[in-house]
């Protein structure tokens, strides 16, 4: 958790993006059958809207220290309704515990979801956090952007916004690669396995409901 001091206080940290992210994805969960989520569809969405508005609160005082500790609590929740309902979608391909329209239905939600999710990681992990990125205080980068290796003056001060993660983590769901991005923590890669792996799994959900409807 960063510690707060003077300077930090007046530091903005544009957080927009990752709360209707955040947001969005509670929305997608809640429209997921509820044969694939843990208890009623809405919990998720529920969780993500009360741990908002103490977000919200602490992100307008300045509260640095406890705006990460909520984002990262946010971003574990919708983490964790995704996991258990790509595990649930597993389990009602193999059992037919749901009809094919259902499943696929979910399935894509979910292949959503992971990009979603996997985005709001990238945008909290590398080089420390929002804040450390945007104070100047970064520490090792996770990733390496184009940007960051070009010669160029106008992008010397060059710092990636929630956009570049989420298009991070969009080619990581449909190429399972991060393209033209380098990734070089152990922890990024980690994700990146992760990311790519429930794409997988998904994928191969979505392909064998094709292949039964037909």
């Amino acid at each position: 958790m960063e510690t707060n001091t003077s300077d930090e206080n007046y530091i903005h940290v544009p957080r927009g993006a990752f709360l209707i992210t955040v947001l969005i994805i509670g929305i997608l969960l809640s429209v997921i059958s509820e044969k694939l989520t843990i208890g009623p569809s809405w919990t998720i969405l529920t969780i993500v809207v009360i741990l908002i508005i103490p977000t919200t609160i602490s992100m307008i005082r300045g509260h640095h220290g406890w705006t990460r500790a909520l984002a990262l609590t946010i971003t574990g929740v919708v983490t964790i309704g995704l996991v258990s309902s790509v595990a649930f979608l597993i389990h009602a391909l193999f059992q037919h515990s749901a009809s094919a329209a259902s499943l696929f239905k979910s399935a894509s939600l979910l292949w959503i979801i992971n990009i979603g999710v996997f985005a709001v990681w990238y945008w909290e992990l590398d080089r420390g956090g929002p804040l450390k990125r945007h104070s100047g205080k970064s520490e090792q980068p996770d990733f390496l952007f184009p940007q960051m290796t070009f010669t160029i003056l106008e992008l010397e001060k060059w710092t990636p916004s929630f956009l570049d993660y989420l298009y991070l983590a969009f080619n990581t769901n449909t190429a399972f690669s991060p393209t033209d991005t380098m990734v070089l923590s152990q922890r990024a890669k980690i994700f990146m396995m992760i990311q790519s792996s429930i794409s997988l799994v998904i994928v191969a959900v979505l392909a064998a409901r094709a292949i039964n409807i037909a």
